[in-house]
């Protein structure tokens, strides 16, 4: 029988026509997954997944399991769970499941251990807390472990540091790091389902209002691009001058957060930082300022300060809640600070998560066959994945391109050609 904690079966019929709609916008993983359905390369492989569980994230469940794995998957944000879509997976597809979207950190953190009761050979992690936990009791956890791969820059963060205090248990694949990950999922996917998120859970016309982005990482140049694009000015505060100055080079403001909060209506946070906006700034905000977070972890935004300082709290709207100060001025925090645009919207696009979902399952295939001449680091996805992904999403799209004839190739591995 399968294993799972779901919120309702009967939720199963709608979510299984989400993950076909899902599917049919992702054929780099479809052509993935007849390939492995074929070759079996994952077979005998015990994986946990600790991803947002959604639609897309379904269909690389699927391509998992026709390759052989024997996988269970678990939510990476008690906020981000598509019921409907953990109910089909586990009537329809028999994969088990445990995740409810609006878990409290005790459920979520028993989710996170029934996943590593499977015993996984591989994890696949958005965040690392599977990887995190393992950390915590090794000599449970960690004896059957040979790799694992992480989707998202916080995650990676967390995984380096371990690397760096000589800590990291096993390898870890940085899918987060390939270019068919960050140049597509965090700028464009970022871009447009934060905003989706934001206008979403409040309604608001963006064209003509005041929006600060704080961090300008690829996540960062995606919201400012799509936010302009929607008609907002906007207005960058970044603690890296190189970043700094490529959003002044890009035509945004650029000003410390103390300066911004004079000027903004919307803030939205994607620094995968703590407290980017605290108390001395929440005081100084305009009446009816709307914030929200779209970095991984809800540490963003420090909500306890702010619970501390308002006279009042109260729901105004789904996903969206308001701070009265004493100053009378309100604000109105969305998704309880967390990933707004999982929590206020679907996140990001099929065709975008195509991408990142072919480096994980291609990344799962490569530890499988490598694992033992790997070192306990964190990895960067081979270069022949990247492109390989690249090569099938340009074919899917109709998208030729030109191959070097023999004259190129010889003149870019010689010396000897000068002016």
């Amino acid at each position: 029988m399968t294993r799972c904690d779901i919120a309702d079966p009967r939720l199963a019929g709608k979510g299984k026509l989400r993950i076909e709609w899902a599917g049919a916008q992702m054929p780099v993983v479809e052509m993935i997954s007849k390939r492995f359905t074929k070759e079996k390369p994952l077979k005998g492989l015990r994986v946990s997944a600790c991803l947002h569980v959604t639609s897309e994230t379904a269909n690389l469940m699927l391509a998992l399991k026709a390759g052989g794995a024997d996988v269970v998957l678990v939510a990476s944000n008690p906020l981000s769970t598509q019921d409907d879509v953990a109910a089909s997976l586990v009537k329809d597809f028999g994969i088990s499941v445990s995740a409810v979207k609006g878990e409290n950190r005790k459920k979520y953190y028993d989710h996170i251990y029934a996943a590593l009761d499977h015993k996984p050979h591989l994890t696949m992690d958005d965040g690392a807390d599977l990887v995190s936990a393992i950390h915590k009791d090794p000599k449970k956890y960690g004896r059957h472990i040979l790799a694992g791969t992480e989707e998202t820059t916080t995650g990676v963060i967390r995984l380096r540091s371990l690397e760096a205090q000589g800590k990291l248990l096993f390898p870890i694949v940085a899918v987060n790091d390939a270019d068919t990950k960050h140049f597509f999922d965090n700028r464009y996917g970022t871009g447009q389902s934060t905003l989706d998120g934001v206008i979403r859970a409040t309604n608001i016309l963006l064209a003509g209002t005041s929006v600060v982005v704080c961090g300008y990482g690829w996540c960062g140049r995606g919201v400012a691009a799509k936010a302009r694009g929607l008609g907002a000015n906007v207005i960058v505060t970044e603690v890296d001058p190189l970043k700094a100055l490529e959003a002044v080079m890009d035509g945004f403001q650029v000003m410390p957060m103390e300066e911004a909060v004079k000027h903004g209506q919307v803030y939205i946070t994607v620094t995968g930082n703590t407290h980017v906006i605290r108390r001395e700034h929440f005081v100084r905000m305009r009446d009816r300022a709307i914030v929200a977070n779209s970095g991984h972890f809800d540490v963003e935004l420090d909500i306890e300060s702010l619970k501390r300082i308002a006279k009042k709290v109260r729901g105004v709207r789904d996903c969206v809640e308001e701070f009265t100060l004493p100053s009378g001025r309100r604000i109105y925090v969305l998704a309880s600070g967390r990933l707004v645009n999982l929590s206020a919207a679907e996140g990001h696009p099929a065709m975008v998560m195509d991408m990142s979902f072919a480096n994980q399952a291609l990344s799962a295939e490569w530890v499988s066959d490598h694992h033992g001449s790997l070192e306990k680091k964190v990895y960067r996805v081979p270069l022949e994945i990247d492109r390989e992904i690249a090569r099938l999403k340009l074919r899917s799209m109709d998208v030729a391109v030109d191959s070097l004839t023999p004259e190129q190739v010889r003149y870019l591995s010689a010396w000897e050609t000068g002016t």
